[in-house]
């Protein structure tokens, strides 16, 4: 009973600090909680989660704030994420509809979660690695030229232009064109990009019929597409939202900043996140996060893709002294819509 009757103290604490980023003391607690217990109790709780480094008295203040390792019990200790308002959901529904280009759907997606959570909304873009090969089209643009585009189950579209060798255009071109398509989607549709490209490296080989110029071309295409991998992109927005929580960074915000402008180093840990704990969320709380720059900051993620698969990540970060229940909510209920959208 002691114990739950801490947590609930604790859990008020983070809630009033969230709040009000005034540190929280025991008659504030008594005054805003229906604790329904002594102020000495209250005190003595509040002094047995100080010694377990769950909260910390800033300065000489005679109030207390969360630690990191305080939010992050809280943050486990959540049996739920607080359900979204049908405000929010309609919001969410309404402004990435009908965005059909990946840039512009990813665009939004940061723009409007920035929005709601008013804090730095960051997304992956789909890996490539992770994704299938939906179709290859073929298109020819001159009697030496061909436009291979490969189409991936993740909604991204990767173009080559490559030297042939068949005039495509004529008639009997045009017919030997159809049958080439035809075995080369048949070679990688629905296959992951290096199982695509092993299959059709098969049919290269083996294929008489089809041009060895047009199936090399093809093979190029994908292998270029491969070593791009585009999933070293990230789009972010809302930067300009740490400024509001000046006061939450101990000194300055320039090393966040400085990490937010390394892409790499947002791709690494947005990878390592994607998948999320039981409730599709991952949370990283202060001292967890492995980059110097991000230590005074959180990072709540989640994955997003088509079924099971997850081909990217979209969250957000912001001070430690965050919002935990609605800003969980809001990452999965922004990843499920975009997985949504990947999925059609």
């Amino acid at each position: 009973m002691s114990q739950e009757r801490r947590m609930a103290v604790l859990s008020a604490i983070v809630e009033d600090y969230v709040q009000t980023s005034e540190p929280v003391g025991s008659k504030a607690l008594l005054d805003r909680h229906q604790l329904n217990v002594s102020a000495a109790t209250v005190r003595n709780d509040m002094a047995a989660l100080e010694d377990e480094g769950l909260i910390v008295a800033p300065h000489t203040s005679a109030g207390r704030i969360p630690t990191d390792a305080g939010y992050r019990l809280f943050v486990d200790r959540l049996a739920a994420i607080r359900p979204m308002s049908k405000g929010e959901r309609a919001a969410i529904t309404d402004y990435l509809e009908g965005a059909d280009d990946l840039d512009v759907v990813l665009d939004r997606t940061v723009r409007l979660l920035s929005t709601l959570t008013r804090q730095v909304a960051v997304v992956q873009y789909p890996s490539l690695t992770r994704s299938t090969v939906k179709h290859i089209e073929l298109v020819p643009m001159s009697e030496t030229r061909l436009m291979v585009v490969v189409i991936m189950g993740s909604g991204r579209v990767e173009q080559r232009i490559v030297p042939i060798g068949v005039d495509y255009l004529s008639a009997d071109g045009a017919a030997a064109l159809t049958s080439a398509r035809a075995r080369i989607n048949a070679a990688t549709h629905d296959r992951r990009l290096a199982e695509a490209l092993t299959s059709l490296g098969t049919l290269h080989d083996e294929d008489s019929e089809t041009e060895d110029a047009l199936t090399a071309g093809v093979l190029a295409a994908l292998e270029d597409a491969l070593a791009e991998e585009r999933a070293t992109k990230v789009t972010l927005a809302g930067t300009a939202n740490l400024a509001r929580s000046s006061s939450d960074f101990p000194m300055t915000l320039e090393p966040v900043l400085d990490a937010l402008e390394q892409h790499v180093v947002l791709l690494r840990l947005l990878s390592a996140e994607a998948d999320g704990d039981a409730m599709g969320v991952s949370v990283r709380i202060g001292s967890e996060n492995p980059v110097t720059g991000l230590q005074s900051t959180s990072l709540i993620t989640s994955g997003y893709g088509s079924g099971d698969e997850h081909v990217g990540a979209v969250g957000v970060l912001g001070p430690t002294r965050m919002d935990y229940p609605a800003t969980m909510a809001q990452v999965r209920a922004v990843a499920a819509y975009l997985s949504r959208i990947v999925d059609a």
